[in-house]
């Protein structure tokens, strides 16, 4: 019988596989190392981008002191972190805004403080933060900034308008922002799209050819005998509100409704010729600029009178209408702000959480708009 031989491994070669196996273990230790750092930081909110950098750039202990941060994470994202700027970044509110650590910086050089770029930050979108990163740095900034509404690219006019009014900073960011630093129908805002919550006044105007979603007929029996029409949502709400008003013995009625830009100027001429420009001028809404384009506005009258202010139904439209979506649009207390005179008459159909809040509060609708809708 043939007796194999035992292979041997030559000494070298043994050495040699130790060598690379050890390198081996070597470095899966140190890759579970590196992923456990990783982990650690993307557990705690972030990005795997943010914490390689954070790893590399021996801030790990610095940042999980921290804790969640996304300022910090941004930094950590862009190639515009600069380390001098570290203790900045961890304190700055952040925003979603491209250039956010590129202006961060700037802001920085310029001198502001910290809770300065929080505010600048958080009154702008990313263009207004870069433009205003460019000016020379402005001393008072809590005068209009401490408004919450208060824009970052409006600054010069509320400046403009505070100083030739003397108004107030509050009152000047309200006019400001809703275009009332301007003549009446110069320079003003195109309403686009169709909603409950859009604005139409003096400033902000609909084209020629704007038509209501869903236009439908009022019922005739709450109706003043003619054609009326408004956008369906507005209507459905109408209906229930005057059922309800019918409940208590009292009669609602729609007297005018949706206009097309065309009725508008048919309704100015005629108010022309009978009164003269200057009547239309101060009382009278230009064409694309009258709420009754839009479909949600109407003039309601009573049953019960001729004289809308001084029947029950007023008083009850007052008491009740918000409950139903909608706001006297035109009151006494705010012809400054609405800038027309008025109107006991013209109900707008917003939604009933707008309504409410604008009833409670006795606001007109352009400030609710201005606080809590204004994106331009």
């Amino acid at each position: 019988m043939v007796q194999k031989k035992k292979m041997k491994l030559k000494k070298s070669v043994v050495v040699t596989c130790k060598i690379v196996g050890g390198i081996l273990v070597f470095c899966c230790a140190l890759f579970l190392f590196y992923s456990y750092q990783i982990n650690q930081l993307v557990s705690i909110g972030y990005s795997k981008e943010a914490s390689k950098n954070i790893f590399w750039r021996w801030k790990k202990d610095y940042v999980l002191s921290i804790g969640e941060n996304q300022t910090l994470n941004a930094a950590f994202e862009s190639d515009d972190y600069l380390e001098d700027n570290l203790d900045s970044y961890a304190k700055i509110k952040y925003q979603d805004q491209a250039h956010i650590i590129r202006n961060i910086n700037a802001l920085i050089e310029k001198g502001y403080s910290n809770s300065n770029i929080s505010m600048i930050l958080a009154h702008g979108n990313d263009e207004d933060v870069s433009e205003f990163a460019k000016r020379d740095k402005i001393q008072y900034l809590e005068e209009f900034y401490s408004i919450d509404y208060a824009k970052l690219k409006n600054y010069d006019r509320y400046v403009d308008y505070s100083n030739e009014t003397g108004e107030d900073e509050e009152t000047t960011v309200l006019y400001v922002n809703l275009d009332m630093d301007k003549e009446d129908y110069i320079d003003t805002t195109l309403v686009s799209t169709f909603s409950t919550d859009m604005l139409v006044n003096k400033h902000f105007h609909l084209d020629s050819d704007f038509v209501p979603e869903n236009l439908v007929e009022v019922d005739e029996e709450y109706t003043n005998g003619e054609v009326q029409r408004g956008s369906k949502v507005a209507v459905s709400a109408f209906l229930e509100m005057a059922k309800a008003a019918e409940g208590e013995g009292l009669g609602l009625v729609i007297n005018s409704s949706y206009r097309s830009y065309q009725d508008q100027e048919e309704l100015c001429q005629t108010y022309a010729d009978l009164y003269g420009d200057s009547y239309v001028e101060r009382y009278v809404a230009k064409p694309g600029y009258s709420e009754h384009q839009t479909g949600l506005s109407f003039d309601i009258g009573s049953t019960s009178s001729n004289i809308f202010a001084e029947s029950e139904e007023y008083t009850w439209m007052l008491d009740h209408a918000y409950q139903y979506g909608f706001i006297l649009r035109f009151p006494k207390s705010g012809e400054d702000i609405t800038e027309f005179r008025n109107e006991p008459w013209h109900y707008r159909y917003v939604g009933k959480k707008i309504a409410k809040y604008i009833h409670e509060e006795g606001i007109t609708y352009e400030e609710y708009y201005v606080q809590f809708l204004d994106q331009n």
